[in-house]
């Protein structure tokens, strides 16, 4: 029987105890709503945005990468409408003073004391800070707010250099950052997080065939990764809640224990970005059509997903509580991450059965002939079972295990994470044995 996740809370206790995330500056008390990647953490992150970057860049001929600075020319964020555009509806309680997201809840009064709340106003969300030693007006800069301001400014560098043509797009990840009026839902909505934007530039009015392809493309990589369709949904959104710059947007939501919330959008952005950019006095951003025999302005379609939202929903979905039976045959509970092999932190697990010089060789010199190929692990205390529950929790999907008949059959065993099978393997065939296991191309 397996049961799935019912609240977030065993899965924030999860993620602290086997190194996947830990509360930001908590030997200080912690900060509210940031979050440090441990050991574990810090591998999803980078094979979730290896894997996003494979299926939108290296998969493509009509996609290349940018990594742009985070601080830019103010200039730019007044050009975008981020300035005068990029706000919250803010409400404040007037007994308790908290405040709030004036679209996060229903109702005039107050969630968490039933109080009378003020108007509604606008709060920007960008963070101003100041470049050099004095703070003033002309030294104000502002820490993005999304990367893809950073593709716009550099659409006529990257189209000449990469010698792109119509359609293309430009593809970057990277840290942004929003002074949200609320945050919460563990690592669903923070003020730093990470984006994975693509701007996909088209002919005028050619957006829609493109807006759909994405819709359906980037919902099928969410697929492909390990999150059941079931738990997946496509929301158009409504007109009075579009951005500014959208002429119609989309997005893919997740069904959180917490409920349906979105963890990427599709935006037609049409002209908007470029054409503020020129209309701001900014270089020619245009793009010289042959076939027309005109300069024109490219529309964009955007996918734009959230890294942090993403990990989210990969180990919401990953983990599972499973009767299992134990090595006396009664059954016990154990806590296993059935994270895609591609997605997962530790792809193996050496183990020797005991702590013998022999057995602990060769399970080093196996490791060593996969470390640099897969990221692996070494563990060679406890029993092994308890060793198994460890690498289950990590969401570890292979585990080879060195014992003394090895030393004679010169074979080991390699135990399975998901059907908790263990199959006898040659040493001469472990990497090709875990190779068609783990390999990118699995399954595509």
């Amino acid at each position: 029987m397996s049961i799935n996740l019912d609240s977030l809370d065993k899965l924030v206790s999860l993620a602290k105890r086997r190194g996947y995330v830990f509360p930001s500056s908590e030997i200080y008390g912690g900060f509210a709503s940031t979050w440090d990647y441990g050991p574990l953490g810090a591998e999803l992150i980078r094979n979730i945005k290896e894997a996003w970057w494979r299926d939108i860049v290296v998969a493509r001929d009509d996609v290349v990468g940018l990594n742009a600075s985070i601080l830019m020319a103010p200039k730019v964020w007044e050009a975008s409408g981020h300035v005068e555009h990029f706000s919250d509806p803010l409400v404040e309680c007037k007994e308790c003073r908290r405040r709030f997201r004036d679209d996060d809840f229903a109702g005039n009064t107050c969630p968490k004391c039933n109080g009378d709340l003020g108007d509604i106003r606008q709060f920007n969300t960008m963070f101003k800070t100041f470049v050099g030693p004095v703070e003033q007006q002309a030294a104000t800069a502002y820490l993005r707010p999304e990367t893809a301001q950073s593709i716009f400014v550099n659409f006529r560098n990257v189209q000449q250099s990469a010698r792109m043509k119509l359609p293309f797009g430009i593809a970057q990840t990277g840290k942004a950052f929003r002074n949200e009026i609320t945050t919460g839902n563990f690592l669903f909505r923070t003020r730093e997080f990470e984006q994975m934007e693509l701007e996909y530039f088209v002919p005028p009015h050619e957006d829609e065939a493109s807006f759909e392809f994405w819709i359906t493309r980037r919902k099928a990589w969410y697929e492909k990764y390990g999150i059941d369709a079931q738990n997946l949904r496509v929301r158009k959104h409504a007109t009075e809640e579009l951005a500014h710059y959208s002429l119609g947007t989309s997005d893919i939501e997740y069904r959180f224990p917490f409920g349906w919330s979105e963890i990427e959008g599709i935006a037609r952005r049409g002209s908007y970005d470029l054409q503020q950019h020129i209309d701001a006095g900014a270089k020619d951003l245009t793009y010289f059509d042959n076939d027309s025999g005109q300069h024109i302005v490219p529309w964009v379609v955007e996918p734009s997903a959230g890294v942090d939202r993403a990990a989210l929903s990969f180990l919401c979905e990953a983990y599972r509580e499973e009767k299992v039976p134990n090595s006396k045959g009664k059954e016990e509970i154990r806590t296993v991450l059935r994270l895609d092999p591609r997605l997962a932190p530790i792809k193996v697990a050496y183990f020797p059965l005991v702590k013998k010089p022999p057995l602990q060789e060769l399970a080093h010199k196996l490791q060593d002939q996969a470390r640099f190929t897969w990221n692996t692990f070494y563990d060679e205390t406890g029993a092994i079972g308890r060793r198994y529950r460890r690498q289950d929790e990590a969401g570890t999907p292979f585990c080879v295990t060195v014992d003394y008949e090895s030393l004679d059959d010169n074979a080991v065993t390699i135990r399975d994470r998901d059907n908790l099978k263990q199959e006898r393997i040659p040493v001469t065939d472990v990497i090709a044995y875990l190779n068609s296991r783990l390999h990118w191309s699995k399954g595509q």
